[in-house]
């Protein structure tokens, strides 16, 4: 019998040139003397940034050495045998109190053969928004490389590019190769591929507070766009209460939104995966095997796989995200 347990992770904070406050204002996490905070990596296995344990007789341990000592007892047997030592997925919060760099991730294909890494397919859940707030994801018409060179050097990129409305709620889901942007004004749960690798398109011009623009990857974004043209940008569904309501799903990851105003129990035991709680809104209990486990908004929960049938216990409701890999 694993002695595994659901797992809380100590939150790693990153403050960025386009970062705002509302992590702390909105979320009720608190950054410290940072002087802004941009993300919040909740749940990660990148090598510069690996999470560490805070709960239970686990805490001070890595997510990492969990992963080299737990195995398929942590996130499933497919799973290890396809990502080995890896943990697959990065869970973040993103607030935009600007917008960020137009930009691009690489496939597992083009990220293997330069950067030995993963790709990045991520997908956003917008948990906030400023009235009149908007996004980039993918071209407003098929392109072809020329073309797209042609927009990008007579200044004129943005001309091109899909931009969408969006409010609370809103999911998109942004495979590997989709030029995208989070647009200033949005505080977004992201769900993506282990991988921190972004090429970086266009930055509005911007400097830091030592004068110096940020580094681009024109060239290297090349090979990484997708430039054809979808009918849909933002992911379509039904939101419903007190039932699973499903979002996404990718050979990287599946994530479904539970809205919840009452207790409820979930049974994963048919699941070979770890699972990942992300709550947005409310709180919860989660009881397993006599312990109780206290889940409030922006924060975030791991379940081994061998954590199988669960209680969601709850006073005032909750919203979250659920996400695993099929």
């Amino acid at each position: 019998m694993s002695t595994l347990y659901p797992l809380k992770f100590k939150t790693i904070y990153k403050d960025k040139i386009w970062g705002g406050q509302k992590i702390r204002t909105y979320l009720h996490k608190d950054f410290g003397s940072l002087p802004n905070c941009g993300e919040t990596w909740e749940i990660s296995g990148v090598k510069s940034d690996v999470s560490v344990v805070e709960n239970g007789r686990l805490a001070g341990e890595s997510l990492a050495d969990l992963l080299v000592k737990y195995k398929d007892e942590l996130v499933g047997k497919k799973i290890y045998e396809r990502f080995g030592n890896e943990f697959p997925l990065l869970v973040k919060f993103i607030d935009a109190n600007e917008d960020l760099s137009i930009q691009v991730h690489p496939d597992d294909k083009l990220a293997k053969e330069r950067h030995n890494s993963f790709g990045k397919t991520e997908m956003w859940y917008v948990i906030e928004a400023d009235p009149g707030s908007t996004l980039i994801a993918g071209f407003n018409k098929e392109l072809t490389q020329e073309e797209y060179l042609k927009q990008f050097n007579s200044g004129h990129l943005t001309d091109v590019l899909n931009k969408e409305d969006v409010k609370a709620g809103d999911v998109f889901f942004l495979p590997a190769g989709r030029v995208h942007t989070i647009g200033k004004g949005l505080l977004i749960a992201e769900i993506q591929q282990t991988s921190d690798i972004t090429y970086r398109i266009y930055d509005f011009d911007r400097v830091d507070d030592k004068g110096n623009k940020r580094e681009l990857h024109v060239e290297e974004a090349l090979a990484a766009i997708d430039y054809k043209h979808y009918p849909e940008y933002k992911t379509k569904y039904t939101p419903a209460k007190d039932e699973t309501v499903h979002l996404v799903s990718c050979p990287y990851f599946t994530t479904n939104v539970l809205d919840f105003d009452k207790s409820t129990d979930k049974d994963y035991s048919n699941l070979d995966s770890f699972v990942i709680h992300v709550c947005l809104e409310g709180a919860y209990e989660l009881k397993y095997n006599g312990e109780s486990y206290p889940v409030k908004m922006g924060e975030c929960l791991l379940l081994p796989n061998t954590v199988d049938k669960v209680e969601l216990s709850t006073d005032k409701g909750f919203k979250i995200l659920e996400s695993y890999i099929e």
